[in-house]
């Protein structure tokens, strides 16, 4: 098989093409052969060093795919040879096959592509449990979104607004400032004076990391910042006795403490496809690149400015 790979922590120069042989599944895995991967700012943090990562180089990106059944392990029921499949955290994506547990796998509808489930899984199942499963989100509540131009912002705020949620949309640029507001926002804001537009909201969801304090200051009193990323850098110390006299506080909150099993992730799946298809939410603009193109992937995905969503195609 093919994989993206990386020997060094650094640059989008690090990475390269490497043959090896293709992995063979073990009881309840599936051999997937991979259509499209998604290419996420966690697999730049990983090519950095800034993230975590199991076993020695060389080492493999990618948690999020789609493809083609190859072959099954035993004790596998429910797919054979030829299915359709789509997964959002299996490791060693960015490769022309990969291992995906049985739990682990999801039935894609008939109408959804490979490339486009590649595309939407991991940050429209993000925007899923941040609404469903974090704290309420209810109809009427005025709730701040950070970073949302970006991939799992622009999900969130159709789902919020769909919930008849009002939305200020925090947006680095006038130009995605635009996109926020085309999806739904009530207003659309820049860093600089987001603060001020987003006060007394019921809810900040905050993705940035490094605007924690701020966000704290946004909320109401009683409110509560969602804090699910770190795109930003380091977070930033909290003294917990500042949340007293103001009622407010933090929920940190990870994706994979929701995906707890097989029927969990085919539910959650099955209402964003819902959603996608009713025209409630809007799949991405994608921009594919080989595998071999792996590296300047990397690079377009570290621009600021870029907005849609990267796949990788073996």
């Amino acid at each position: 098989m093919q994989s993206l790979v990386f020997d060094e922590f650094g640059s989008a120069d690090v990475l390269y093409l490497r043959e090896s042989a293709t992995p063979q599944p073990g009881p309840g895995d599936i051999l997937v052969e991979i259509s499209a991967a998604g290419l996420n700012f966690a697999d730049v943090y990983r090519r950095q060093g800034r993230y975590p990562l199991a076993g020695n180089a060389p080492w493999i990106a990618g948690y999020e795919g789609a493809g083609r059944v190859v072959q099954v392990g035993a004790g596998v029921s429910g797919w054979q040879p030829g299915d359709r499949i789509g997964f959002t955290d299996v490791p060693l994506a960015h490769a022309s096959h990969v291992i995906v547990p049985q739990t682990h796998a999801i039935h894609l509808p008939d109408w959804l592509s490979e490339e486009q489930a590649a595309a939407v899984l991991l940050q429209g199942l993000t925007a899923d449990y941040l609404i469903h499963d974090v704290l309420p989100v209810l109809p009427g509540m005025r709730v701040a979104v950070l970073a949302a131009a970006g991939g799992v912002g622009r999900l969130l705020t159709r789902m919020l607004v769909h919930r008849g949620i009002r939305v200020v949309a925090v947006a680095s640029s006038q130009g995605k400032q635009a996109i926020c507001l085309a999806h739904g926002a009530e207003i659309a804001v820049g860093y600089d004076i987001w603060q001020k537009q987003a006060a007394g909201c019921d809810i900040v969801f905050d993705s940035v990391g490094s605007t924690l304090l701020q966000s704290l200051e946004a909320v109401k009193e009683g409110g509560r910042v969602v804090l699910f990323g770190m795109s930003g850098g380091k977070i930033p110390t909290v003294d917990p006795a500042d949340f007293l006299l103001k009622s407010s506080g933090v929920l940190g909150a990870d994706l994979w403490t929701y995906l707890s099993s097989r029927e969990q992730r085919q539910l959650r799946a099955d209402r964003l496809f819902g959603l996608i298809k009713d025209g409630h939410v809007s799949l991405p603009e994608i921009t594919a690149f080989s595998l071999r193109e792996g590296a300047n992937a990397h690079r377009l995905l570290e621009n600021r400015e870029f907005s849609g969503k990267i796949v990788l195609v073996p």
